[in-house]
């Protein structure tokens, strides 16, 4: 049996405003340049090297109406001035051989910031649970290098977060996704 296992990925967001929920929807999704696919939501691994391309390069390699994978966290209101945000983390260990993780994370009251670094605190707390390896953001985070270090071994982290402010009393959507390509 052939296994659908993913080769590349991208990272994207949007943001989208409209008197009704679901159109709200549908333009955040058109704004992250991804609403032509029918998108199915997937957990949370990051396939072993599974190459991360740009934004431009993965929605170039998207085909309309194809079912498309994706890891993504949504977050939608119509209550004015409410502030908020979707998030996308990611952890992927520096052996190109070994899996990676992929955390959704939205909220509410957060910056773009705040809710963009828990994001990637989540996806590195998955992956050192996976090596068995007791994990502490604060001691193990290096700013200088943007790198966690788990155990001795080197992670890459990132985010895609979206956030914005409602205005009025539309509906607002912001999402964050990874999406996976064959």
């Amino acid at each position: 049996m052939e296994r659908y296992v993913p080769k590349k990925m991208f990272f994207t967001k949007g943001v989208g405003t409209h008197k009704d929920e679901l159109h709200s929807f549908e333009r955040a999704l058109r704004d992250a340049g991804i609403e032509r696919c029918n998108l199915v939501q997937v957990s949370s691994i990051v396939p072993p090297n599974c190459k991360i391309l740009s934004k431009t390069q993965g929605l170039k390699e998207l085909v309309p109406g194809a079912i498309t994978f994706c890891v993504m966290s949504r977050c939608c209101t119509n209550e004015p001035k409410r502030l908020l945000a979707a998030s996308v983390g990611c952890a992927i260990p520096a052996d190109p051989k070994s899996y990676g993780y992929i955390s959704e994370y939205h909220s509410f009251g957060q910056t773009e910031k705040q809710a963009g670094d828990y994001a990637e605190d989540m996806a590195a707390a998955m992956l050192a649970s996976t090596l068995g390896i007791d994990f502490n953001v604060d001691e193990s985070w290096d700013d200088k290098k943007e790198i966690f270090k788990i155990s001795g071994k080197i992670v890459k982290t990132r985010n895609v977060t979206q956030s914005t402010i409602v205005k009025d009393n539309f509906y607002t959507t912001v999402l964050a996704a990874a999406v996976f390509l064959f």
